[in-house]
């Protein structure tokens, strides 16, 4: 065995995502997709730690959310204000609720530096606008979640990157969470 097949195998082997870890986490990536479609947001909430970090920088790029203009860069302070805003039932965009339904695909999983698990997918969310337009506004992108085993050995998410394709463009206003 050459040196370079010896890195590449010992790399693989230390890297390795199991079968029931896989499974784990795409299940997780389903719920957190179904309960934010389903504006069934004490339970997504439920599923964030408390040193959340929710992005959507404004497009593909190399950005800092502390350097550049953002769709949305909330800590978990600002996250938990926006649920609650939701939960009210009188966020006027969201009158009455938009139905949405997403489909998560591409997923790919790889063990995050500091413990826990760094998730990339693509998704293609699909929203009727009833309180506006009536129209089906589409929000094509990638994610980026790590999550970590809590003490209950559940997943919690604390940092979600949601990268639009059309992030760079005139964006609707996103009154949910995407």
């Amino acid at each position: 065995m050459t040196s370079i097949t010896a890195a590449i195998g010992t790399k693989q082997k230390t890297d390795v995502i199991g079968l029931e870890e896989h499974r784990e986490v795409c299940d997780f990536l389903y719920r957190e997709a179904r309960l934010a479609d389903e504006s069934r947001y004490a339970e997504w909430e439920a599923l964030v730690e408390d040193d959340m970090t929710y992005w959507v920088p404004r497009g593909e790029g190399d950005y800092d959310m502390n350097k550049h203009v953002s769709i949305t860069a909330d800590n978990r302070s600002r996250l938990r204000t926006r649920i609650a805003q939701l939960m009210t039932g009188k966020r006027h965009a969201q009158l009455p609720v938009s139905p949405m339904r997403r489909i998560v695909s591409n997923i790919e999983i790889e063990h995050h530096a500091q413990g826990g698990y760094r998730v990339l997918s693509n998704f293609v969310l699909y929203e009727l606008r009833r309180s506006s337009t009536g129209q089906i506004e589409v929000w094509p992108g990638r994610v980026e979640h790590h999550l970590r085993r809590r003490p209950d050995g559940s997943l919690g998410m604390f940092f979600k990157k949601v990268v639009l394709i059309h992030g760079d463009e005139a964006v609707p206003s996103l009154a949910f969470i995407i």
